[in-house]
């Protein structure tokens, strides 16, 4: 665009959205067509000192604790919007919340909570739970800084980067509906609308992944206007589309220490208070690796999730000199990627023979690269099902069983049947090509072009661009 558009204000509430919308060139194709102003946390030195060279207004965000009755109605509304959705996943919330309240005390606040919140389970019930949430927010306000600042630089729209980590946002989203300023967010999983909380506040405009995300968005929240959510794709896969990230095999391999002439196979893990015995289970695929002599027993690269617990691999890593589990590179106090590994794991799908986790989205990304994929689909030996979750059930939650079901990937029910699955996939890398095509076509269409960030940057920039206020209501 040409002539400048309104203003438009992007709020960075955690590091992945640092990676979204920074890392991706879509805060530079705002900044071209109109004036960018950014409320963010502040990451570590290197990434923060060179989003300050590229972007002069930037506006900490800082964490703030609201007082009591906006955290009490915050969690009846999260109480109640969950036990009215009742999806698997939010079955299973519930059940957690169930177990941790041990206590004679925690088990009666437990109880109360419920006895509060669980009245208001209902479409009427969470509008009126989502209109004292706005209210107490507002009127409750432990700070008027945000307040200020938007008065100052006079946003046409207020974008937060990532609807689920809104803790630190929320100030400023709420700050922005006061007065009257149009709000836009992205909804930033794909798992999010049915395994995560509500929705608060209400945004003007959503951006989503994909149509089906729009059709759940939709029928959660019947309020919301068709118009004003956008399909736009997810720009946390535009690296793997971007020939600028790629590495070559040798390259790849010596910054894992892998031999480049073997195969490697990929283990990438849950978080692991969610997943219990991961080591117990990445142990067992790297001795079945080992039984597979000739010409060369493939190699085993483990992929920690950055987020969570990051010490349940150390034994491994120390007994396991043939188990390559390399350091992940985020920045820990806002779970920031680097951009380094933001390399890494693309060039890791790139690179790797085939993949194998629990119900993860690396079994979309795997698809991507049409490579085989495997889920393991039995609890370890020792998980004690009265005390620790058995993570089977995932494969039931609404976002994931869709790619059960198409036949993309495959489901090891056993040790034996993960030894078979792992050869197969090995000798056979070409077996399940047509349905991984399929899978990715039903989630993404042609969005996986390297450009959602772009798609992102353009619809915000119309939606500002528009006289007055878009506002859905």
């Amino acid at each position: 665009m040409n002539e400048k558009a309104g203003g438009i204000a992007v709020i960075l509430p955690r590091g992945e959205a640092i990676r979204n919308l920074f890392y991706t060139g879509a805060l530079d194709e705002i900044a071209a067509a109109a004036p960018l102003s950014i409320f963010s946390i502040e990451p570590e030195a290197t990434i923060l000192d060179e989003m300050q060279r590229r972007f002069p207004s930037i506006h900490p965000l800082r964490e703030i604790t609201d007082r009591w009755p906006v955290r009490f109605v915050r969690e009846e509304l999260d109480l109640a919007h969950g036990r009215w959705l009742w999806s698997r996943a939010a079955q299973v919330r519930w059940e957690w919340r169930e177990q941790e309240a041990q206590s004679a005390a925690q088990k009666l606040k437990r109880l109360s909570k419920k006895l509060l919140g669980v009245p208001f389970a209902s479409r009427r019930g969470l509008k009126v739970l989502t209109r004292l949430e706005s209210l107490a927010s507002r009127h409750l306000a432990v700070t008027d800084r945000y307040l200020e600042t938007l008065r100052r630089i006079q946003p046409s729209l207020v974008f937060n980067g990532s609807h689920v980590h809104s803790r630190v946002a929320l100030p400023v989203v709420h700050a922005a509906r006061s007065l009257g300023i149009p709000t836009a967010t992205f909804i930033f999983s794909w798992d999010n609308l049915t395994s995560q909380g509500r929705i608060y506040p209400p945004y003007d405009h959503y951006f989503v992944w994909n149509d089906k995300l729009k059709t759940d968005l939709l029928r959660i929240y019947p309020d919301v206007a068709p118009d004003h959510v956008h399909v736009t794709g997810t720009p946390q896969f535009d690296f793997h589309f971007r020939p600028e990230f790629y590495w070559t095999r040798e390259e790849f391999c010596a910054r894992v220490g892998a031999d480049p002439t073997r195969p490697i196979v990929l283990y990438s893990t849950g978080m692991a208070n969610h997943v219990i015995g991961e080591p117990w289970v990445a142990e067992r695929i790297a001795d079945m690796l080992l039984e597979m002599k000739e010409p060369g027993p493939p190699q085993l690269l483990v992929r920690i999730l950055p987020k969570g617990p990051q010490g349940h691999f150390d034994d491994l890593k120390r007994r396991r000199k043939d188990i390559l589990i390399p350091d992940v590179k985020w920045d820990r106090t806002w779970l920031t990627p680097t951009i380094e590994d933001v390399a890494m794991l693309t060039n890791t799908l790139r690179h790797c023979a085939l993949g194998i986790n629990i119900a993860s989205t690396i079994s979309l990304e795997l698809c991507m690269f049409d490579k085989p994929v495997i889920n393991v689909a039995f609890p370890p030996p020792h998980l004690d099902p009265t005390r620790e979750f058995d993570y089977t059930r995932y494969y039931q939650f609404e976002h994931y069983r869709p790619v059960v079901e198409s036949g993309a990937i495959v489901m090891a029910r056993s040790e034996d049947e993960l030894r078979v699955e792992i050869i197969r996939g090995l000798e056979h890398p070409e077996a399940g090509a047509r349905q991984r095509a399929e899978l990715i076509t039903s989630f993404f269409g042609q969005s996986l072009d390297g450009r959602s960030s772009s798609n992102i940057a353009r619809k915000l920039i119309e939606i500002a661009s528009q006289p007055g206020s878009d506002r859905s209501g």
